[in-house]
């Protein structure tokens, strides 16, 4: 997490939503929803001194926009810090997915930004590693969305 300098954000809140692997969210009102599953597609993380954080989570499965058209698998994520009287809101999207070049809300954003919702692959420990830099102004600022 940076702020427009480029410095790290040492205090601010994460939280992410996501479908699972089957493109299915957890809802205990739709029937259709993970039943007898653990998963719950939600997770909360601060960031520590060096502005760094960390989710270890599933990759989710695509899911349908309002149209039915599918989205490229992707996590929703809620930026909360001190100093912020609203949070924002963006979208993190993996490097490498081809449905990436499909996705109606990736299409939305002009394409010299959509790099700023793509997490790059890195090296891991047999388990896939995403990096996903928050950039909340200045050069390369993470696309946010009003919702």
């Amino acid at each position: 997490m940076f702020d427009g300098d480029g410095q790290p954000v040492p205090d601010c809140m994460l939280e992410i939503w996501q479908a699972d692997a089957q493109g299915r969210f957890s809802d205990p009102k739709d029937k259709r929803a993970l039943p007898n599953s653990a998963f719950r597609g939600f997770g909360r993380c601060g960031t520590d001194g060096n502005g760094d954080y960390s989710f270890d989570t599933i990759r989710p499965g695509p899911v349908p926009d309002p149209d039915g058209r599918a989205q490229a698998p992707h996590i929703l994520l809620a930026v909360f810090g001190r100093g912020m009287l609203m949070h924002l809101y963006t979208r993190i999207y993996f490097g490498g997915e081809a449905a990436n070049a499909a996705d109606p809300v990736l299409a939305l954003v002009p394409s010299e930004r959509r790099a700023t919702l793509i997490a790059e692959r890195q090296p891991g420990n047999g388990n896939a590693v995403y990096r996903f830099d928050i950039r909340l102004q200045g050069d390369n600022e993470t696309v946010f969305f009003e919702v």
